[in-house]
């Protein structure tokens, strides 16, 4: 069975802890799709890169984040890999760490879809280069 990814921006994140966010809805429904995909075995991962986490200040021992903390998304770090992947994005497109980390995540996923919930659509499309990938704008 293929895995698919679906990775959050950091405006996505923002919105998700934020019930009175005006993006709140359209991204919990795509978090809501997700986990009704999972339900039928079909293996869709949510994931977010550690350096987003950062920017949208997503600490998970606040007890502001309780509720993206039950959502089971997972933390994508800045390891060599991806590092090295981010840092050339970083550079061809000047785009901000989180950006190019989410690049690289893009470029690298072993995944057979990927599927990035994003404020700015166009920056995703530039990052993601060549990477096929579904950009889902919030």
């Amino acid at each position: 069975m293929s895995r698919r990814l679906v990775v959050l921006d950091s405006e996505a994140v923002q919105a998700l802890q934020n019930p009175a966010h005006p993006k709140h809805r359209r991204v919990l429904s795509h978090v809501q799709l997700v986990a009704g995909r999972k339900r039928r075995a079909e293996v869709v991962e949510l994931a977010v890169p550690t350096s987003v986490r950062v920017e949208a200040g997503w600490d998970r021992t606040s007890p502001a984040w309780a509720f993206p903390n039950r959502l089971l998304i997972a933390d994508v770090p800045l390891d060599r890999a991806r590092a090295d992947q981010a840092a050339g994005i970083g550079l061809r497109h000047r785009v901000s760490v989180a950006d190019a980390h989410l690049g690289a995540i893009v470029k690298l996923a072993d995944a057979a879809g990927i599927t990035v919930l994003t404020s700015d659509p166009r920056d995703m499309r530039r990052i993601a280069e060549d990477a096929d990938v579904t950009i889902v704008t919030v």
